[in-house]
């Protein structure tokens, strides 16, 4: 690649994924347009063919993108320092937020990059985040990808009063499984291993690979006594399943609930204990710390809520935003007393709480596009894949395929208290900006919203 002087490290550090990285990255090199990517520092990370043929060798100088670093994004002017004519020419461009740089779409002196090559490289930008949060040989979630959504999965549990569990599989004499049969053959049972975990699976439960033959399980509602049922339920399906290649596969298991406090390496080395108790106590079992948030809550006198609740710490800053999501809380709750109650308008209160999520979504992507929210491509694209989702659930549940209950759990879960912690949070520092920058200052109220 031309001027990379750093590349961003691969998703599971095998051979097999820095070759799929390398695609990606020279995906960015060989795009038609001028890009550039710069750090956190300043410090230019990427300089594509593109750029260098119109400029040359080239870096970004550091104090033209101080606005970018501030989180503001969007159009600007930056200036390129030029090696080969020294000299420095001020251009302008278009900042793209990644996960930990910033991405440049680079015009000319005169004009910011045109509209469709911006819409392809999001594109190409919203491939790039997806492939690097995804293991590339079993299609499960990565190392990387846990770590970004760890934090927020714990302030749910503990603000929530929702237990929080992980249950860490390694499969059970991987390299002889190697040794005699093969690489392919090892590629093929872990695919297949991760085919039967997600069969076992609650949709709000999340599969990742670990490292290496480990996977791991995040699963949400769930003390440490739930999670060992899941657990052995895995065990189980995959100690039966025919792997045509190996023969007989089978996992050892470790089961470990978060406790508040606890930093979460803490947490970790307690599962790994479990998992070297499974491992060493004759492996195909599953070992459980039985220690955990669901008792120390009870041992409190506390009720575990089936409510999400509402915190201060939720709110963007923007009333007509922050009504909205208040307001999802409510009818999320109702939803779930409906449903808890077995009453009988309890799927029609469902439907009223969809119908407002629908307009909701709506409202709060006319907003971002009046405040010019850089990733709202991105933004949209969520949403409509939440929505899609539920309306298939909704129509299964219709045909009596489904539950009500696996409805309303994806709806709370993922639609509401998930998207909003995870997701929404991204676009909060964009909308204190219009708040602070007196020439950004734009009218955000959203229609029927509560001023």
């Amino acid at each position: 690649m031309t001027q990379i002087f750093r590349c961003l490290p691969s998703a599971n550090g095998e051979e097999q994924g820095q070759a799929h990285d390398a695609a990606l990255y020279a995906a960015l090199e060989a795009f038609p347009s001028s890009l550039a990517v710069v750090n956190r520092a300043g410090q230019t990370v990427l300089a594509n063919r593109a750029l260098c043929m119109r400029y040359g060798k080239v870096t970004v100088e550091p104090r033209s993108v101080d606005r970018i670093l501030l989180g503001l994004g969007g159009e600007c002017r930056i200036k390129l320092r030029c090696a080969l004519r020294n000299a420095t020419v001020e251009v302008h461009a278009l900042a793209v937020a990644l996960r930990d740089e910033y991405l440049l779409v680079i015009g000319d002196a005169t004009g910011s990059p045109v509209g469709d090559e911006v819409m392809r490289l999001r594109t190409l930008v919203h491939s790039l985040e997806l492939a690097s949060s995804t293991d590339h040989l079993t299609g499960a979630w990565n190392r990387a990808h846990f770590d970004r959504l760890i934090k927020a999965e714990l302030e749910r549990s503990v603000n929530l009063h929702h237990p929080l569990s992980l249950v860490l599989l390694d499969i059970d004499h991987f390299k002889r499984i190697n040794d005699e049969h093969g690489h392919l053959a090892g590629d093929f049972v872990l695919r297949e291993v991760v085919h039967v975990i997600r069969a076992q699976l609650r949709r709000s439960d999340e599969l990742f690979r670990w490292g290496g033959e480990e996977f791991a399980v995040l699963q949400s509602g769930c003390g440490y006594r739930a999670a060992q049922r899941s657990a052995e339920k895995i065990r189980e399906a995959i100690a039966e399943h025919a792997f045509s290649c190996t023969g007989k596969v089978t996992v050892s298991a470790g089961v470990a609930e978060f406790r508040t406090g606890e930093t979460p390496s803490a947490w970790f080395h307690r599962l790994d204990d479990a998992l070297y108790a499974a491992k060493g106590g004759g492996r195909n079992r599953v070992i459980v710390d039985r220690s955990g948030n669901s008792d120390d809550w009870a041992a409190a006198g506390q009720k575990l809520t089936m409510h999400l609740q509402w915190s201060e710490a939720y709110e963007c800053g923007e009333s007509s935003i922050d009504e909205q999501h208040r307001e999802l809380f409510t009818l999320a709750n109702a939803t779930l007393d409906a449903t808890l109650n077995h009453d009988e308008g309890a799927l029609q209160q469902l439907e009223r709480f969809i119908h407002h999520v629908q307009e909701h979504f709506a409202d709060e992507e006319a907003l971002l596009a009046r405040v010019g929210y850089p990733q709202l491509d991105l933004h949209r694209r969520i949403h409509a894949g939440l929505l899609q989702e539920a309306t298939r659930l909704h129509q299964r549940t219709l045909d009596g395929c489904s539950t009500l209950g696996e409805l309303v759990e994806f709806m709370g879960t993922h639609v509401v208290s998930r998207h909003l912690l995870i997701a929404d949070r991204q676009y909060f520092p964009w909308l204190l900006r219009t708040h602070e920058c007196p020439e950004a200052q734009l009218s955000v109220s959203l229609p029927g919203a509560v001023q």
